[in-house]
């Protein structure tokens, strides 16, 4: 890069003297503001440099665009210059973050055990130990009072590393077991494999795979899928023999189409591997026999725009969830194994235009249907037989259920999860004859909790299109006063048809307890309310997305849960866009906002196809080699709709790893903020220079992070009373 920029490394070290000097400064100076030496610090300034992007007739200049050479010793040390920045202007809340660290760390059980999971002749599960970060992979033989067998440790494996994640992958023979390891957060995978009876660590190493792998059940032939190096698009699936060179793997498909990517996987009922490729409008799947594992792929039906469907087996018929024939919300068919193209296909579960079919389970003699109906899930059980079906009943104004760990057909028992806002996630196993339900777990929130003194509503807020209603999930504290003065969190997503659904979550307790209002808008752009939610928030409708948001903010404060002056909004990834758009639109709504690894950049990203996602989400947000497509997605892109006016507190977060958003975006966005921006409200970039778009690893890691986050809101509230209800324990 060229020295004409300057060096930001003298504004990084005058800020580390800074931060070394007052890091360890008390909260007890008036919170709502930083202590009077650390107003006086400035922040890092990125040099202008100016780049013209030209496409359509149009120029838009990037004056920040060389912050994207992540390996340029002055980008790091710009990036290195801010977070030094950020820890300077938190340097006062540190006793207040160790306070919230240590809150929600105690609450959580640190040694703690999944509920075992029965595959073949074994019972599986992970376990946690205090003082560890990282979970142990265990197996019993047969009965739970057998002897522990350790699989995979990954505190063992995690040693040395600033990042390390690693799952385990054992084969149909129970005697191998692959384990794919990535040490940089940035989703590229080794494959090792070891032998689980003897203990050897096979020497093969299988590198740049996406960690997507599946055993054949020959029980010596592993299939696996590589990503391109640039773009991270897992694209080519290869095949294994144990004990042999990688480098003599076989190549079994390669996608050639820069929309798709591919993964490979096994059907439940083990007779299957398949392969399947997709993107936001279509897919595409191949199947072979998992017991002659090196014939060849048969197409399962041609790919065709539009038409979305999955695939599993069961018995003679493979079972398809799918959108064929107009079924916007999908409709669950079947067809036999000998006659898989769509004239033999068959309705099990038809279309309905108020109920969106999410899912299903195959068993022995049932199958089991996740519904979404309102947006709340509903799972309906159906016997084979033809007998009388049902729905498992649930109570909750606002919840999620949601089957789980059922590997094995030959059952009458479903397992199911259930949580709400209030309620801690509970694992349940249903008799699907007998209607009887057993609790195995429930999360244990340590230091005492009482779901009883906390409240959860379901609201709907209207639009501004008045067509809709945008649901919002709701909890608070018993005691909380709907009179504008109380804190609230508003979080969101709202992009590829995910649906955000009212979980719970014990860290989110420090701040229900110092009297906020935590709310999920379930915005356009989701799936909470079908397809159609999805498909009025993205394209040409990506609008609604931010304008639903904005819509809930005002509902909020109009009814008096809250209001400007103590309103909180937080999204990551594409919900960082979301918080990009509205801080552009309405920057007066809100006290304070956290932006988790935005993708702020809309434009410039989705024109460089070198970067990973772009082309596969062109059907997502529009590909602006289009005109019009181009011109929509410049009008509401965050990082070029930066005006000169006052903008929010506002805290973002990116990993200089990422392989999701690229970490220059916020890097981009904070610079330009700062640049252009009229009033003294805090604006901190906290980069992980070691991690990705999931953040750092290890259990402590994550506490941490959440602690310096809810201390940056806490901090803005200063001496407010709404913000403390703990004296009421």
């Amino acid at each position: 890069m060229s020295s004409s920029k300057g060096d930001p490394r003298v504004a990084a070290l005058s800020v580390t003297i800074i931060a070394m000097s007052l890091g360890s400064a008390g909260c007890a100076q008036d919170a709502a503001e930083a202590p009077a030496e650390l107003r006086s610090v400035e922040p890092p300034v990125a040099t202008v440099v100016p780049e013209q992007l030209e496409i359509h007739g149009h120029t838009r200049i990037d004056n920040y665009y060389w912050l994207n050479q992540r390996e340029d010793p002055d980008v790091i040390a710009y990036l290195t210059a801010e977070n030094d920045y950020t820890n300077a202007m938190m340097g006062h809340t540190t006793d207040l973050q160790d306070e919230l660290f240590e809150e929600i760390k105690g609450r959580i059980k640190q040694t703690d055990l999944s509920i075992p999971v029965k595959r073949g002749s074994y019972f599986y599960y992970t376990r946690t130990e205090d003082g560890q970060d990282y979970p142990i992979h265990a197996r019993k033989r047969e009965s739970l009072d057998a002897d522990e067998e350790v699989i995979l440790d990954v505190n063992e494996l995690a040693e040395g590393h600033d990042y390390y994640n690693a799952f385990p992958s054992v084969s149909s023979g129970e005697d191998l077991m692959a384990f794919a390891e990535d040490t940089r957060g940035r989703r590229i995978y080794d494959i090792q494999i070891k032998n689980l009876e003897t203990g050897e660590l096979y020497p093969e190493r299988i590198e740049g795979t996406s960690g997507n792998l599946a055993w054949a059940e020959d029980n010596q032939t592993l299939f696996y899928t590589k990503r391109d190096p640039q773009t991270l698009r897992s694209f080519q699936v290869y095949r294994h023999t144990v004990g042999t060179d990688p480098g003599e793997d076989v190549l079994v498909f390669e996608e050639t189409d820069e929309e798709f990517s591919s993964f490979v996987w096994k059907t439940k009922s083990k007779a299957y591997v398949m392969i399947s490729s997709s993107q936001t409008t279509m897919d595409e799947h191949r199947y072979i026999d998992a017991s002659a594992p090196k014939g060849d792929f048969t197409v399962f039906v041609p790919r065709e725009r539009g038409h979305e469907h999955g695939v599993d087996h069961f018995g003679d018929h493979f079972y398809m969830r799918t959108n064929l024939d107009g079924a916007e919300n999908f409709q669950l068919m079947r067809t036999p194994v000998s006659a898989t193209g769509t004239e033999n296909w068959e309705p099990v579960i038809p279309h309905r235009d108020d109920v969106f079919l999410e899912g299903y389970d195959l068993f022995e003699g049932h199958l089991v249907v996740e519904e979404r109906e309102r947006g709340l899930v509903k799972l309906r059980i159906r016997p084979w037989s033809g007998g009388e079906e049902h729905y498992i009943e649930f109570d909750d104004p606002a919840y999620l259920a949601y089957t789980t760990q059922n590997p094995e057909l030959a059952t009458s028992t479903l397992r199911f999860g259930y949580t709400s806002l209030a309620a801690p996630r509970a694992v349940y196993d249903y008799d699907m004859n007998t209607r009887e339900r057993a609790l195995l777990k429930q999360d244990e929130v340590l230091g005492g909790y009482d779901a009883s003194q906390y409240v959860v509503e379901r609201l709907y807020a209207p639009a501004r299109d008045g067509q809709v209603e945008i649901p919002v999930s709701l909890v608070y504290r018993d005691g909380f006063e709907k009179n504008g003065e109380s804190p609230l969190l508003l979080y969101a997503y709202g992009s590829y048809g995910a649906s955000m659904d009212p979980t719970f979550s014990s860290t989110r307790l420090s701040l229900l307890d110092r009297g906020f209002a935590y709310a999920i808008a379930h915005i356009r752009g989701g799936q909470e309310l079908g397809r159609q939610w999805y498909e009025d928030g993205k394209m040409f409708n990506k609008k609604n997305t931010f304008t639903d948001y904005v819509d809930v903010a005002d509902f909020l404060i109009a009814e008096g849960y809250t209001s400007p002056d103590v309103l909180f909004a937080r999204g990551g990834s594409a919900g960082g866009l979301l918080m990009g758009a509205v801080v552009n639109m309405r920057p007066e709504l809100f006290r304070g906002v956290v932006a988790h690894v935005p993708f702020v950049d809309v434009v410039t990203t989705m024109l460089d196809e070198s970067i990973p996602l772009t082309t596969f989400e062109w059907d997502e947000w529009g590909n602006p080699t289009d005109l019009e497509s181009y011109q929509y997605m410049l009008s509401y892109s965050p990082y070029d709709q930066v005006e000169a006016k006052d903008y929010p507190n506002m805290l973002v977060t990116t990993g200089l790893h990422d392989s999701q958003v690229q970490y220059w975006e916020p890097a981009k966005w904070v610079a330009k903020l700062r640049a252009l921006k009229t009033d003294d409200n805090r604006l901190l970039l906290k980069t992980h220079m070691d991690a990705g778009h999931g953040g750092g690893s290890g259990r402590d890691r994550r506490y941490e992070e959440l602690a310096f986050e809810f201390a940056f809101m806490l901090d803005l509230l200063g001496d407010d009373p709404a913000a403390d209800m703990t004296s009421d324990q």
